[in-house]
């Protein structure tokens, strides 16, 4: 790998963290969930909108542990400001969540 995209790679904290609250969000042109997502005592709450409305319901997305950038600047989302991105997969089932392979510590880093 060129050194060069390496630490492009390395500008992003991608996070764990705990999904604690989704509600359905109304009113957006693409289905969505409006998540509150739990990165842990040093980051703590931060909220994410995430179009995962074909695969997942509210009730499978709370306690789930996810992957998200949590280092990029907030992104209004309609009157919602979004402060985290969602890591997934594009299936042709519909967007599949990256988490990880057993539960780690809210806030713990990739690397």
């Amino acid at each position: 790998m060129d050194i060069a995209h390496y630490s492009s790679f390395e500008t992003l904290d991608i996070r764990v963290g705990t999904i604690v609250e989704a509600h359905i969000f109304e009113g957006v042109k693409n289905p969505a969930f409006k998540l509150s997502i739990d990165f842990g005592e040093k980051l703590g709450r931060l909220q994410s909108s995430a179009q995962l409305t074909e695969i997942y319901t509210k009730e499978k997305l709370i306690n789930r542990q996810i992957l998200a950038v949590v280092n990029f600047p907030p992104k209004q989302i309609a009157n919602f400001m979004s402060q985290c991105l969602v890591l997934g997969v594009y299936t042709k089932e519909g967007v599949v969540l990256l988490s990880t392979e057993r539960p780690c510590e809210n806030g713990d880093k990739l690397g």
